[in-house]
């Protein structure tokens, strides 16, 4: 289980994805996005894209509650298709979830977790690709999302086997169907190594902690 951080301004982050921008968008920064809270997530319809706020946690439509099973906040690329819980949001549903640089932790042999801050080698902001669902439960509506995670490139198996599938610009339009199908070739292309991490402070393993400070290097 990974964290985000996005310090993009939400009108800076439109004008990128050429998005129209929701009026309840989470206020940044925050450089410690942690799961079941609201992400950033650029998502397309016939009227052109949207930046909108979904909770980081895909719900499928037959939980009863949103704690009605596991917590689904990462969804294999290999399984995507097939997964009962995925496969619908992976034809129709998919997305971009922007960051900043996201958190992974290691494992020392006395079992402490080590916590790293990873980002792109260029300072470009990441571009997840994720799924989304709107779940409904009598009256109310909540549109949830899950990041597609495929296997790390070499560089990053030094810290875990998993990474998020990070998306070039010119593949936005093809994950979000804009361009029609070939998205399944993305998840199956092995990732390139374009991503830097280094070691940050514990403080990060805490999911009340905040500040610049969780991302710089100890």
């Amino acid at each position: 289980m990974f964290r985000d951080s996005l310090t993009l301004p939400n009108d800076a982050m439109a004008q990128l994805f050429a998005a129209a921008p929701d009026n309840d968008l989470p206020e940044g920064p925050n450089f410690n996005i942690c799961p079941t809270t609201k992400v950033h997530v650029v998502s397309a319809a016939e009227s052109g894209r949207r930046l909108r706020a979904m909770r980081w946690g895909f719900v499928p439509h037959w939980y009863k509650a949103l704690n009605n099973g596991p917590l689904l906040i990462n969804a294999r690329g290999e399984t995507l298709a097939d997964k009962p819980a995925f496969k619908a949001a992976c034809r129709t549903r998919r997305c971009v979830i922007p960051a900043s640089g996201f958190y992974e932790w290691t494992k020392t042999p006395d079992g402490a977790r080590l916590p790293w801050y990873i980002t792109r080698k260029d300072n470009a902001l990441l571009a997840f690709a994720g799924i989304w669902q709107d779940w409904k439960q009598d009256e109310m509506t909540i549109a949830t999302c899950a990041i597609v995670t495929v296997a790390a490139d070499p560089k990053m198996q030094e810290i875990h086997k998993r990474m998020p599938l990070v998306l070039e610009a010119e593949d936005w339009a093809k994950w979000l169907g804009e361009e029609g199908k070939g998205a399944a070739v993305l998840m199956r292309t092995p990732q390139e190594e374009r991503l830097l991490f280094h070691r940050v402070g514990t403080e990060v393993n805490k999911n009340t902690a905040g500040g610049k400070c969780l991302i710089d290097p100890v």
